[in-house]
């Protein structure tokens, strides 16, 4: 008995030991025919390689993104050169860069001690942005609530950030960020926008009539667990962090729960896959809770998703090749958004329909949002294209957020301007 105890000990100790990536490699393919797709596809099913894959084969026009463990570099490899399928290495060694991440977080947070100060061009943890929301909370009382919409799986309060002057239920923006773990540069966008709402208020004429008229709703850590165990345990996870009834393996995809065109194509059934859907829809917490908080609000009249990376405004549908009804008008809306985004340094942005442009997903929260009557929905895949993908270093975090900001606020313009 005493002999299971411990071997139960050293399985418990293996779950929540940090994981490394000693060796591990990103590499990209540029698909050039639908038999390599197919062929890269065929790649995803052998499970004993576990292959990560950052960008999926969806397409010729899309490069394929795959982070492949040490100990299958040489058989992935030998075997993509078998097929004569060129490929080129975006990561040497994912690891150093981790590590350069992880050291260049410790150095700031000393200098933020030193300085009591709060730097918004570096990665923080979920406690740092917790306690800088108290403190955004106490420089703008006038204009910035805290409000807890509910707890997480492992008990994490989700909190959303409200920007109002005055009045109950006025129709509303919802932008969250983070809701896939892993994309760092979401969350930390998340907290500069939120910054520079509240400091433009009075400031900038377009902010000020902004929150004149409308209340702007913030969800920064849209998954909690998942983006505390990306700093303590495995930096690579993307999903929530709940257990699944018959598998050892842990979490959903946050993004393949919503109520929409729930377990369809682009979901996986798997509960070890990154694109697992979940046992049923609205069956994390952490979706659930949003799900009743916009319902019972009632007046939200866009909702924003903010993801990384990938450089795309998106628009609904993802369960769906067809065009939604109002195609025409939110395509129109995600072009001029994307040049007002461009304007500042250039940054290439495609724009298009979740399904169109990168490829077929189904149960995402847009598409959730669009189906209950919000005609303004978004979702923001941020920088970069996979030079680093899901490590931007932190030098980008600003420049990604300002220029982020004026596609933004366009769409937050427009659906000022046009109500119904």
């Amino acid at each position: 008995m005493k002999g299971l105890v411990w071997l139960a000990l050293v399985f418990v100790a293996a779950a929540e030991a940090e994981r490394f990536f000693n060796g591990d490699q990103v590499i990209r393919v540029n698909v050039r025919s639908e038999e390599e797709i197919r062929l890269l596809r065929a790649l995803e099913t052998k499970e004993e390689w576990e292959l990560d894959f950052w960008l999926h084969p969806v397409s010729t026009e899309l490069p394929v993104d795959i982070r492949v463990p040490y100990a299958s570099l040489s058989s992935v490899k030998e075997h993509l050169q078998a097929h004569s399928i060129p490929f080129t290495v975006m990561i040497d060694n994912l690891q150093d860069v981790l590590d350069e991440e992880k050291t260049e977080m410790e150095k700031n947070k000393m200098q933020e001690r030193n300085t009591r100060s709060f730097n918004f061009g570096a990665y923080h943890s979920l406690e740092t942005i917790y306690s800088w929301m108290d403190d955004l909370v106490a420089r703008h009382p006038d204009l910035v609530t805290k409000q807890e919409i509910g707890r997480s799986y492992e008990n994490r309060p989700m909190y959303v950030l409200k920007f109002s002057t005055g009045g109950s239920k006025r129709p509303a923006i919802w932008i969250d960020t983070g809701i896939h773990s892993r994309e760092w540069v979401s969350q930390a966008t998340g907290v500069w926008t939120a910054n520079k709402i509240a400091t433009d208020y009075f400031k900038d004429v377009s902010v000020t009539s902004l929150l004149n008229n409308m209340d702007i709703y913030m969800l920064i850590l849209a998954n909690p667990d998942g983006y505390a165990y990306t700093h303590s345990a495995d930096r690579m996870w993307r999903k929530t962090r709940s257990r699944n009834s018959g598998s050892l393996c842990r979490g959903v995809d946050p993004n393949r729960n919503w109520d929409a065109g729930f377990a369809g194509p682009g979901a996986s059934r798997n509960p070890c896959s990154d694109s697992y859907h979940g046992p049923s829809a609205h069956s994390e917490i952490e979706v659930k809770n949003v799900v009743n908080f916009v319902k019972s609000h009632g007046n939200f009249k866009s909702f924003i998703s903010v993801h990384a990376y990938s450089q795309l405004l998106m628009y609904p549908y993802g369960y769906s090749c067809h065009n939604v009804p109002h195609q025409r008008e939110l395509d129109s809306v995600g072009r001029a958004a994307v040049q007002k985004l461009t304007s500042l340094y250039g940054t290439r942005y495609k724009v298009g329909s979740i399904c169109n442009i990168i490829y077929q997903a189904s149960g995402g929260s847009i598409d959730w949002s669009y189906n209950l009557g919000i005609k303004y929905s978004f979702a923001f895949e941020l920088r970069d294209t996979g030079r680093y993908g899901f490590v931007l270093p932190s030098n980008q975090i600003i420049p990604t957020a300002t220029e982020t900001w004026l596609g933004l606020k366009h769409i937050m313009e427009y659906v000022r301007d046009h109500p119904y």
